[in-house]
This record gives structure tokens, C-alpha cells and sequence, in this order.
């Protein structure tokens, strides 16, 4: 049985990291306009699927509705399918710890034309807002390197978003950034809701038959 100690209600909570944070939807759209149209676009669940679409939506970007934690392992599975196409998975921090395993999958086979995109505001948007684990300790690029992510980085500034751009289009090694945003909850752009719908038209893109 576990101890009182271990059930009672953390106190003393940690401070959200200090330092400049970029507005969520802005910089998404920066990124997805400085891309190669080739980039083939993986979102996690919630705000950040709302952030793509609201950018603009495209065959090429596949939407993941309900697959919370997904998001970086389909873009593996992905990237390594179409190695000559950049992957770009555009994610937030609840949604990725709920599959920091599949970082360790991606370091082990390190494809080059993959990129994780994290966004971190620290909160858990779609349940209410509580605070996620990265702004209660978790360094989650120090995660990404102790899997073998040895590049992962951290950004601060709008301007940013042409290092993060570059990088996605010269398919020159896995990449993972976290990108610090701020804790503000943009009107939802909900994108197609049919996954049928999706999954066939980027198949489609792909120059793939439907199933």
C-alpha cells in the first residue's frame, strides 16, 4: 500500500520556466509557409491540429483526432515509408508525454527527414488547462537527448521559425524543438472530423490507392 506521503498533493509547485514565449498560431503558420510544399504534416490531437488548420489546410497534412500520444510515432513510421519527402510532426507537450516512448524509437533509427515539433505551454489544454509536467520539472529536450536525440533544442522567439524551417527542409537529421508558447487558448479551427476522409486523401497526395 502506498504511503500517506506518496498520496498527498504535491506542494510547492515550480514556477513556469522563466524566458519569452511566441504566440501558438502565428508561429505555426510561419513554420507551415517557410516549409517545401513537399512536407508531409503529422498533427497531434487538440490545439495543435486546430493551429495547422488554421494555417491552411492541405492534402498533405494528416490530422490525428483521438490518437492522443501518436503523433511522433506515426510521423516515424512515415518518415522512413517516404524518405525522399520531409516529415514535420507539429505536437504539444501533453500529448507527447502521453508517448515519450516513441522518442526512444525515433533515436534508434534517426531518419533525416524527420522533425518533431513540440509545442510547450505547460498546460494540458484540452481537459482545463492544468499544468503538464513540463512546467513541474520536466525538461522534456533533456528526455529527447537521453534518448539519443543529441540535437534537441529549445526556441523562444518568433524569429525562430526560420532556423526550425531550414531544418525540416534540408532532411539532414532528426530533428525535436521545443518551441515555448504561450498559455492562450486560440478559437478552435477544427479540422475534417471523417478519418476515412483523411487517411485517403493523403494517400491520394501520396500517389497511393485508397483502402
Amino acid at each position: 500500500m502506498s504511503s500517506p506521503a506518496l498520496l498527498a498533493p504535491r506542494t510547492g509547485q515550480p514556477a513556469l520556466p522563466d524566458g519569452p514565449r511566441v504566440e501558438r498560431r502565428a508561429f505555426v503558420k510561419a513554420l507551415l509557409q517557410a516549409v517545401s510544399p513537399e512536407t508531409l504534416v503529422v498533427t497531434g490531437l487538440g490545439s495543435a491540429a486546430y493551429d495547422v488548420y488554421a494555417a491552411g489546410d492541405r492534402d498533405q497534412n494528416y490530422y490525428l483526432w483521438g490518437a492522443m500520444g501518436g503523433a511522433s510515432a506515426l510521423g516515424l513510421g512515415l518518415a522512413l515509408a517516404q524518405p525522399q519527402r520531409p516529415v514535420l510532426v507539429i505536437t504539444g507537450d501533453g500529448e507527447q508525454l502521453m508517448g515519450i516512448g516513441a522518442l526512444g524509437s525515433i533515436a534508434v533509427q534517426q531518419p533525416p527527414n524527420l522533425t518533431v515539433v513540440m509545442l510547450d505551454n505547460g498546460h494540458f489544454g484540452e481537459t482545463g488547462m492544468q499544468r503538464s509536467h513540463s512546467s513541474l520539472g520536466a525538461d522534456l529536450c533533456a528526455v529527447a537527448r537521453g534518448f539519443g536525440l543529441s540535437g534537441a533544442r529549445s526556441v523562444r522567439h518568433a524569429e525562430d521559425v526560420e532556423g526550425v524551417a531550414a531544418q525540416v527542409n534540408a532532411r539532414a537529421g532528426t530533428g525535436f524543438v521545443q518551441v515555448f508558447i504561450e498559455a492562450t487558448e486560440p478559437p478552435r479551427a477544427l479540422p475534417p472530423r471523417d478519418g476515412p476522409f483523411i487517411k485517403n486523401r493523403f494517400r491520394a497526395a501520396l500517389g497511393l490507392k485508397p483502402f
